[in-house]
């Protein structure tokens, strides 16, 4: 979906004839991300409505907000991309992909910060316990979440800034410094702080059971390594001048992940109740209050090493 690959040239009409050859591919792809991008904005904005705001879930919820505009702005693609492949028309739909496409970097881009910033919270909450239930600062959440949102902003406005110049190298050096940021700093940070909080669970004191908040960090870490982060590593080897999978494709896996994340924390604090409000928000509380019920169990001896008395 990237703007600059966007080629597709009606056909030649012959006298009298306004039909033009129609990509059935490509029509199926576009179809199958808006219904997958429909289903992630009503998981991710149930995850917005119902998930109450502390400072264990401000990351979390700065995610699915950041997983939900990634996954509007798709749609919004998607939807000229259809407009632009039954009609036959380029003209208005380019003027509008080239104004979204900064936009959907941006949303992409938040949600791989705060998701590293999510895992390093987690890898910190196993090693330093006593530091993160006793010590951390209060509003440490808020202030990281507000620093990611500025840096998030600033690196598209600089890339947006420089492409909008005459100068095609200033543009391009812009977006493979963008996409190698993502891929040789973020994405190892959150590697490395995931692989450790995994081995850290795993192989731990038999008495400390594992959070469902830590497998949740895990499993969203996996999903976005292997649909998400394929959307920087092709990008910057298209920049390199390396095209390996098809633009569409790529953005089809990130919309998958998008869609899954809520789907995961619904599934992992999961209630067995019948399905309704009511039961979505017991499955959130169970998901991200369970220091607290840990805390209300600190007379069973199995429980202490679980959260530390302060």
């Amino acid at each position: 979906m990237e703007v600059t690959t966007v080629s597709p040239s009606p056909a030649s009409p012959t006298e009298g004839d306004n039909l033009c050859d129609i990509d059935v591919t490509d029509v199926a792809v576009d179809s199958v991300t808006l219904l997958i991008c429909l289903c992630g904005l009503i998981g991710n904005g149930a995850v917005l409505c119902l998930l109450q705001r502390n400072p264990t879930t401000f990351y979390i919820i700065n995610l699915a907000f950041a997983n939900f505009i990634f996954l509007y702005f798709v749609v919004l693609s998607t939807l000229l991309y259809l407009k632009e492949e039954l009609s036959c028309s380029t003209t208005a739909p380019l003027v509008l992909l080239r104004a979204l496409f900064p936009l959907l970097l941006f949303s992409y881009n938040l949600g791989l910060y705060l998701l590293t910033a999510i895992s390093i919270n987690s890898c910190t909450s196993i090693l330093c316990p006593v530091w993160y239930h006793c010590r951390r600062p209060q509003h440490l959440s808020w202030v990281v979440c507000a620093l990611l949102w500025a840096f998030s902003i600033s690196v598209i406005v600089t890339v947006t800034s420089l492409c909008q110049s005459q100068e095609h190298e200033h543009c391009q050096v812009s977006l493979t410094s963008m996409y190698a940021l993502n891929l040789f700093l973020f994405a190892p940070a959150m590697v490395t702080s995931t692989t450790i909080l995994f081995f850290k669970v795993k192989c731990g004191s038999h008495q400390q059971q594992p959070r469902r908040l830590n497998t949740v960090t895990f499993l969203v870490v996996l999903f976005f390594l292997l649909f998400a982060l394929p959307l920087s590593l092709s990008n910057f080897l298209q920049q390199l001048g390396y095209v390996v999978v098809s633009s569409q494709l790529i953005f089809l896996l990130s919309c998958i992940y998008s869609t899954i994340s809520p789907f995961i924390f619904f599934l992992v604090g999961r209630c067995w109740r019948p399905c309704s409000l009511g039961s979505l928000r017991l499955s959130l509380q169970r998901l991200f209050e369970e220091p607290e019920e840990n805390t209300a169990h600190n007379n069973d001896p199995a429980m202490d090493t679980a959260v530390p008395a302060c």
